[in-house]
């Protein structure tokens, strides 16, 4: 049976400090992130789509509103747990599987971009 990925792109601004870190990025810092978010669809509905883009776009914008412009050290979970770009990918999932996974729909990975020329991409089997 084959399988449909869409890829959603949005992007938001915050500071944080990395916590125990011995270097620079234990100051408060910020950084303008990019989120690539993807979904893999087993199904199509009866116009021929997997999901709206609209949906996976507006779910990950809620996401990321409740940390743009913001001291993420200051916002939960990261209030317990080191806000690396590592642990933000990992929300990210989360909230957004927890949105939008049904039996055909589910979140396949997120791409946390910290600079252009640095991501992590966290995903679960």
């Amino acid at each position: 049976m084959g399988s449909y990925t869409l890829k959603i792109l949005s992007d938001f601004a915050s500071a944080h400090t990395l916590r125990d870190y011995p270097g620079a990025c234990a100051r408060m810092h910020g950084h303008n992130w990019k989120i690539e978010a993807e979904v893999i669809a087993t199904q199509l509905d009866a116009l021929g789509m997997a999901v709206d883009f609209k949906a996976i776009k507006q779910a990950t914008r809620d996401i990321a509103e409740r940390l743009d412009h913001r001291y993420l050290n200051e916002v939960e979970p990261f209030t317990r747990i080191n806000p690396t770009a590592e642990n933000i990918a990992a929300y990210f999932y989360q909230e957004l599987a927890a949105q939008l996974n049904t039996e055909h729909l589910k979140v396949h990975a997120v791409t946390l971009w910290e600079t252009e020329r640095a991501c992590v991409r966290y995903a679960e089997d």
